[in-house]
């Protein structure tokens, strides 16, 4: 059971006054105290799905016991670390967050094509640093709909149903250039055939309010959803989202062709294996008929436990740890090139003591080698490294 102290009292995370006790902690700026370590460790309150939520203070998530709620490897173990306090800032009295995105939100006539948001040779997502790409915002919903980490327990527990929900929450309370996330960000309802009048109804009123609420220029908005299919149409391609299959997304030549070429790792392991899922993150418009025309998209692929992977060797370590029942956190990439190494997984509750596994890629040269070995040598975490062009896999260490 988690227990915090709020004044000095201590108070059990399952109270069931607790509500009302951040509430009031919050209107008074007082912060409780995470006591799974002594002396404790500040939390900042923050409103999800209607209800108040703890969560832990930026940067510190690391300091927690590695069994606590509020643990989080070290941010140099993944993309985080670089986008944290710069394209994500966190309000800690409000508990908002305002993000900073490298792609508009809006279109006027004169725009040119949004440039593509990763280099075709390597994959390498362009950024400054200080701003989310398409894909950082996707790794960042989903690490925060907590869709990156895995227990035991979660076997079978995981659908569309459970996906919108998490992510929708997690957009509750994100900000970019003065729109709420939750206001501009659709995610499909679940597909159900004896529902589909009413649900195509809520989703044109959605529309409908988000682009009206917009400013000046065209408005553009944002959707999150599983890839059933890509597929010509008459002029261009279409998206086929698989929980809104009558509502598509055109793609035009260009974004079509460069989607095929930035993304071709993950079409390939999507093809490849019938149990992965493909999710993709747009921004869109509307045109006077209701259509929606893409404007830039990313693609992530997630096994059938909806855990993002990078690569074939990667989802079949992620395959023994899932099958042998063992929790982990996986790493994402955010703005990260696929030239700079990330640990793949953390063991945080089942191994003695935190471990980064890192899985090399088969491509990986002589500098990626000394980054990775760099990166291990200034972790506090011990690490388990696996070559899958050199050698099996090695056992695991729990």
């Amino acid at each position: 059971m988690r227990q915090i102290a709020i004044e000095g009292e201590v108070v059990a995370t399952e109270a069931a006054d607790l509500q009302d006790r951040l509430a009031d902690a919050q209107a008074r700026h007082v912060r409780p105290l995470c006591l799974c370590r002594n002396p404790g460790l500040p939390l900042y309150i923050a409103r999800v799905g209607g209800r108040l939520i703890l969560k832990r203070m930026p940067g510190t998530g690391a300091r927690h016991d590695p069994i606590c709620a509020s643990y989080e490897p070290p941010y140099e173990l993944s993309g985080l670390g670089a986008v944290a306090g710069s394209a994500i800032s966190e309000d800690l009295d409000t508990g908002n967050t305002l993000l900073k995105l490298d792609f508009s939100l809006t279109k006027s006539p004169a725009r040119a094509p949004p440039a593509p948001s990763a280099t075709p040779d390597k994959g390498e997502v362009r950024s400054d640093g200080t701003k989310l790409t398409l894909r950082a915002l996707l790794h960042y919903l989903w690490d925060q709909a907590g869709f990156n980490r895995w227990r035991r327990g979660m076997a079978g527990k995981r659908n569309w149903a459970v996906i919108r929900k998490f992510l929708l929450e997690a957009a509750e309370g994100k900000t970019s250039k003065g729109k709420a996330l939750p206001d501009i960000l659709y995610v499909p309802e679940r597909f159900q055939s004896e529902r589909e009048a009413e649900i195509a109804q809520r989703r044109s009123a959605f529309m409908a309010r988000a682009v009206g609420a917009m400013g000046k220029g065209r408005p553009l908005l944002l959707v999150v959803g599983e890839v059933k299919d890509i597929a010509p149409a008459r002029s261009g391609h279409r998206l086929v989202i698989k929980h809104a299959p009558k509502f598509p997304f055109l793609l035009n030549e260009d974004i079509h062709r460069r989607l095929g070429v930035v993304f071709a790792s993950e079409l390939s392991l999507w093809n490849a294996n019938p149990d992965t899922h493909l999710v993709a993150i747009a921004t869109f418009g509307l045109d006077s008929a209701g259509v929606a025309t893409v404007e830039a998209i990313a693609l992530m692929v997630v096994t059938e436990n909806w855990i993002p992977f990078e690569s074939v060797a990667e989802a079949g370590l992620l395959d023994a740890l899932t099958r042998r029942k063992i929790s982990f956190l996986k790493g994402l990439r955010y703005n990260l090139p696929a030239s700079q190494p990330l640990a793949s997984v953390v063991l945080h509750e089942d191994a003695p003591t935190p471990l980064a596994m890192f899985v090399v890629p088969r491509e990986a040269d002589a500098a990626y080698r000394l980054a990775l070995d760099a990166l291990i040598a200034s972790s506090d975490l011990s690490a388990w490294t696996w070559s899958p062009g050199d050698e099996p896999m090695p056992a695991l260490p729990v």
